[in-house]
């Protein structure tokens, strides 16, 4: 389809400014092995970053900063040779760490099959000294390691004035104060929840600053809600949904991603799941702000993402489960997930009947209406086996948490229904597992929707805590607290150590506390 102009003019209109932090480092620290540590590294202090300038490096020395919680900048710094005159370039290697993992392990042994350029090292050359020096790439990284590659033996290298230009386009001043009576643990999870979100909220809503570094609509939907009980950025959520909306592709389904340069395009990426949740972002912009320009402006490309969704239900008012498509629902290769995008598009559904109801749009919300009907019946007649009392997905009848969850945020059961299913689960766990913080958040919300909040604080407690306990400055793309190298990408060094979707636990802290203690 062409592109909206109109749509894409006003995100760029829309797009903030970023706000700048200058940060120093805070020490010198080394990484070593640990076989009891998180991915088997940790770090132990080397020394006082004043310190620094007291020293000089020669080839094969090295020194790792510490900037002493996660950042997301511009580097600076400054060199100048100690000895004789240089009589050769200073050649560096600089690496970025956002975990320990990423300055002990060696990069040239990667060997995943994501690119390596997602990797954070620099190589670069000094050839006049003293020298300023800021990069041009932006970083995101804790650590920064330094080494010496080589000079002349006539001179040695002496470094001073590193700083982290940090930015973001987040107000922290708009946060708000955290309900009374949460006890200490949550509030540092919410702290590191309210600092992961920060460092993803850009010119967009990245899904994490060092990779992917761009707006994908899953982690938008999650990012907007703990936006709204944080930060409060109306505009930057409306710039995202009006790039998604303006740049549709061929069939008119929302991409799943989209990129801000050299000029706002979409991917040709199609997720299942993700067009659909186009919808329900909607929704909940809507439901915070009121925009009745936004929701005129949007409405109709909503409805088309319902109108393809629902074309995916075959004669029994099933989703086809089949080669031809692409649903994420979680990084887990086992899982089928046919159940699970049978309840996305319901759980859709109910919320594109509150958008047309809103927009005026009768014969639209008759529709739905129906075909809400349709798939929930069918949910219930095809996917439901009574005997189990789960629900089963694909043609080998999988159970899985991920079908359970998102059958239960559909709708399909009743909250006394769905509260029982639990409990069955609890007794005896499907095989089928979780692998991210993207699908606990839908666990964790489930469990609140069925009225299990003292389950759902635990749950958070026993996952979320379990990686502030293993060091997270910012919560995680990726976390099986029984794996904890799992990476869908053949490699940890690759994931996400700061990624958008993890940042929930800041929503459920604000929005449900109150409710249930």
């Amino acid at each position: 389809m062409p592109i909206n102009e109109t749509l894409v003019t006003e995100a760029e209109r829309l797009t903030p400014k970023l706000r700048e932090a200058e940060i120093a480092p805070r020490a010198l620290v080394d990484a070593v092995p640990d076989p009891d540590a998180f991915q088997g590294w940790r770090m132990e202090p080397a020394g006082d970053y004043e310190g620094l300038s007291g020293r000089a490096f020669g080839k094969g020395e090295s020194f790792v900063l510490d900037f002493g919680d996660h950042q997301v900048g511009y580097v600076s710094f400054a060199a100048e040779a100690v000895g004789s005159p240089p009589d050769a370039p200073l050649k560096l290697k600089l690496v970025f760490g956002e975990m320990p993992c990423e300055i002990g392990e060696n990069f040239a042994e990667y060997d995943g099959w994501l690119s390596s350029s997602w990797l954070q090292e620099e190589t670069m050359y000094l050839d006049v000294l003293p020298a300023a020096v800021t990069l041009p790439r932006r970083y995101c990284f804790r650590y920064m390691k330094v080494t010496v590659v080589d000079a002349s033996p006539k001179y040695r290298a002496r470094f001073a004035d590193f700083r982290c230009a940090a930015v973001t386009s987040a107000d922290v001043s708009n946060v708000p104060p955290l309900p009374d009576g949460v006890p200490d643990d949550l509030a540092a999870m919410d702290r590191i929840a309210v600092k992961t979100l920060q460092d993803c909220m850009q010119t967009v809503y990245e899904d994490g600053p060092k990779r992917d570094r761009r707006l994908w609509i899953g982690d938008l939907r999650l990012q907007a809600q703990a936006n709204y009980v944080t930060f409060r950025d109306r505009d930057v959520v409306k710039r995202c949904l009006y790039l998604f909306g303006g740049m549709p592709l061929e069939s008119g389904a929302v991409g799943a991603c989209v990129f801000e340069k050299p000029h706002p395009h979409v991917d040709d990426t199609r997720l299942y799941d993700y067009s659909l949740f186009f919808v329900a972002t909607l929704h909940d912009y809507y439901e915070a702000t009121g925009d009745r320009e936004a929701l005129a402006a949007l409405w109709p490309i909503a409805l088309r993402q319902l109108k393809l969704g629902a074309e995916r239900l075959d004669e029994r008012g099933v989703v086809t489960d089949d080669p031809s498509w692409w649903c994420f629902i979680d990084w887990q290769g086992d899982l089928n997930k046919q159940a699970s995008a049978q309840a996305v598009l319901i759980y859709c559904l109910k919320r594109g009947l509150a958008l047309a109801e809103a927009a005026g749009d009768g014969e639209a919300a008759a529709w739905i209406s129906e075909t809400t009907h349709l798939a929930s019946e069918a949910a219930m007649s095809r996917l439901w086996d009574a005997e189990q009392g789960v629900f089963v997905s694909g043609a080998d009848a999988q159970v899985s948490w991920a079908s359970q969850v998102w059958m239960t945020l559909g709708g399909v059961l009743a909250p006394a229904e769905a509260s029982a299913l639990f409990d069955r689960l609890f007794a005896n766990p499907p095989e089928v597992g979780m692998n991210t913080p993207y699908m606990y958040h839908h666990y964790i919300e489930a469990l609140f929707e069925c009225g299990k909040s003292d389950k759902a604080w635990a749950e958070m407690r026993a996952y979320w805590g379990e990686m502030m306990r293993d060091g997270a400055d910012t919560f995680w793309e990726l976390y099986n607290p029984n794996d904890k190298k799992f990476s869908p990408y053949g490699s940890n060094l690759i994931n996400s150590y700061c990624h958008a979707w993890s940042c929930t636990p800041t929503y459920f802290i604000r929005k449900y506390w109150n409710r249930t203690k």
